[in-house]
């Protein structure tokens, strides 16, 4: 069995698409693997990391604004295009999986032109624009969300959530609190805006520190690399209290089985753990997405009362307001906890394989044309 799968760009591109390989090459340990990204981006060397082969493409997206290099941006995609047919007729796949990003639109246009199936992965509750433009070409489109009909033919939907690692569920709560120094009779806040972090969610942090030493509140503060420097001498003098400064947390079970409440971007990815750990949570979309498709997500889950929702212009002086509210009120603790624990997938990346699996034995057992 060979496979390609193709994109990236962001931890919530990768993510998915390791775990989907993984699963893969545990039903198949013989099945050979090559991952396509872009030059220059994370893929690049998070995909080695993780032990498989990448090959790059030059290529990049549309700028937002008026730029000279859009200019460029026809010859790109042809090369890009060019270079992924090349790279198929030489590995053979049985299937390509895109998974967003810049590089999945040249390998599945390439694939498809050729006969071979391919398989989309849509993280989020607005489809990206590749995604939406290669929906036809496909033969099958995995989502995460409900309702994307509006978006995908009805047709080639399964509705199988995002991959997460379902050990991030399995922390518990007496080894958390000792892992991280904490004590049992204090609530806990988790603030983590991914791993470069959020300005958002980190100012309006450094700013509730004196709130919630006086509240008696723990907090675990995921910075990022690049405010940690500050964000370490800011939480300092708070140190005794429990107030951690943390660059990045390696052990995400078990800050989530020490969390009672949870202050998050509202990534694809995150709000799938979220879902999955049934923790209670306080969403701040970032504003700099594509088609603000991070409040998209969020929405999701609001309207489900599965989690609340700050705007980002609004979180300096809401965000840690809604915190203490929630914190104060056990009722909707537990509402948002069960309501969110519902909307999880835990069986996602199985299913998703599954429907690869499908693909690939439907194209052997049929006359579809060979390389």
């Amino acid at each position: 069995m060979k496979l390609i799968i193709s994109g990236g760009g962001t931890g919530g591109h990768i993510f998915p698409a390791v775990a989907i390989a993984n699963e893969v090459r545990r039903r198949h340990p013989e099945a050979e693997i090559l991952f396509v990204g872009a030059n220059g981006r994370m893929e690049m060397t998070r995909v080695p990391e993780a032990g498989y082969e990448i090959v790059g493409l030059d290529i990049t997206g549309l700028q937002r604004s008026l730029s000279p290099q859009n200019l460029l941006f026809p010859i790109r995609v042809m090369r890009a295009v060019r270079k992924a047919g090349k790279l198929i007729e030489k590995f053979r796949p049985d299937a390509v999986v895109g998974v967003g990003g810049y590089a999945s639109a040249p390998v599945l246009l390439a694939a498809t032109s050729r006969g071979i199936p391919a398989l989309i992965q849509e993280q989020n509750s607005y489809a990206g624009l590749v995604n939406k433009l290669l929906a036809r070409r496909v033969a099958r489109i995995c989502v995460a969300y409900k309702g994307m009909e509006k978006f995908f033919p009805a047709e080639k939907l399964v509705l199988t959530g995002n991959p997460v690692r379902t050990e991030i569920a399995g922390g518990q709560r007496a080894e958390a609190l000792n892992f991280f120094g904490l004590t049992p009779d204090r609530p806990v806040v988790l603030v983590i805006g991914g791993s470069l972090g959020a300005r958002t969610l980190n100012h309006a942090t450094a700013a509730a520190l004196p709130r919630l030493q006086a509240a008696g509140v723990q907090l675990l503060w995921q910075t990022g690399k690049a405010y940690f420097p500050t964000a370490q001498e800011q939480a300092a003098p708070f140190a005794a209290h429990n107030l951690q400064a943390l660059e990045f947390v390696r052990r995400m079970d078990l800050a989530y089985a020490a969390a009672d409440v949870v202050i998050s971007r509202a990534g694809a990815l995150s709000v799938s753990e979220l879902c999955l750990t049934g923790k209670p949570s306080i969403l701040v979309p970032s504003p700099n997405v594509a088609e603000d498709h991070q409040t998209k997500n969020a929405l999701a889950l609001v309207q489900r009362h599965a989690a609340l929702l700050v705007p980002d212009a609004e979180a300096t002086l809401r965000l840690y307001d809604e915190a203490f509210s929630l914190l104060a009120n056990p009722s909707r603790l537990a509402e948002l906890s069960r309501n969110a624990r519902q909307m999880a997938y835990p069986h996602a990346t199985t299913t998703i394989v599954d429907e690869l699996l499908t693909l690939i034995g439907q194209r052997k057992n049929s006359s579809s044309p060979t390389l």
